[in-house]
């Protein structure tokens, strides 16, 4: 299996191949719009606004699994980001990324990049303390640990990095930039 046989669905309910991305570098991310990170939206808009003409995608699969800070509708989930962050990335329809009911696509994504740490810092800090109440033994699970975890794709399909939410921004879109 690679990246480009499996199929989303948009927040209209239809099919989205992920076929029709062959050929381009992805960042893929499982978002929530009540999040301390839902902000990175203003940085992930950025970066797709810069990259886009160069072969660059965002897909943006909202998931409710942590702390329900995912509510609303697949509509009103689009009218947030929209109208708030001005967001114009294709957004997909509201999925679990986690557990039996969990998307084919990121289970594949987690299987290519596993959980490597939070890094150093405050915010890491803080998710590691929090996860530890949660599950005892995240680090050694490839889960996704929270909303904003990012996967970047290779032109040719490769998964070639997984960046939790508490990555620096700046640095996701240097190695964004660098595989164009």
């Amino acid at each position: 299996m690679s990246i480009y046989d499996y199929t989303l669905t948009d927040g209209n309910g239809n099919a989205v191949a992920m076929e029709q991305y062959r050929g381009k570098v992805l960042l893929i991310v499982n978002t929530a719009t009540g999040c301390g990170f839902t902000p990175q939206y203003e940085s992930l808009e950025a970066m797709y606004s810069k990259y886009r003409d160069r072969g660059f995608e965002i897909i943006d699969v909202p998931c409710n699994q942590f702390a329900g800070q995912t509510p609303g509708t697949d509509e009103e989930i689009h009218d947030f980001c929209t109208i708030r962050y001005g967001t114009e990335f294709p957004q997909m329809k509201k999925s679990d990324v986690n557990g039996e009911n969990a998307l084919p696509l990121f289970t594949y994504l987690k299987s290519q990049k596993g959980f490597e740490g939070f890094g150093k810092g405050p915010a890491a800090l803080a998710m590691g303390a929090m996860l530890k109440t949660i599950d005892k033994d995240y680090k050694n699970n490839p889960d996704i640990k929270w909303n904003f975890t990012k996967f970047l794709v290779d032109r040719e399909g490769n998964v070639v990095a997984r960046y939790e939410p508490t990555y620096d921004m700046k640095k996701v879109d240097e190695a964004v930039a660098a595989l164009l």
